[in-house]
């Protein structure tokens, strides 16, 4: 499994809606936060090393109800605090 993070930005007044969404409709997501700044929530997902990033975020998160707009950053390694 690899993790990728997403900010999502939502239509006005619509960020818990999509978080609600995403919970329910999105098997891959870990942990979702709201944000304050540019961006409404920040998401963590697993996918498999063969799942195709750019299509899980174009078919999975983007077309949620509610989603203004993406940024999507991959990941390369963990590191761990004692």
């Amino acid at each position: 499994m690899r993790a990728i993070f997403v900010q999502i930005k939502c239509d006005m007044g619509r960020a818990y809606r999509v978080a609600q969404l995403a919970a329910d409709q999105i098997e891959e997501l870990s942990e979702l936060y709201s944000t304050s700044g540019q961006y409404d929530l920040l998401a963590k997902f697993y996918l498999q090393p063969d799942q195709d990033t750019g299509l899980f975020v174009t078919d999975r998160i983007q077309t949620l109800e509610g989603v203004a707009d993406t940024y999507t950053l991959i990941t390369f390694n963990a590191f761990m605090g004692k």
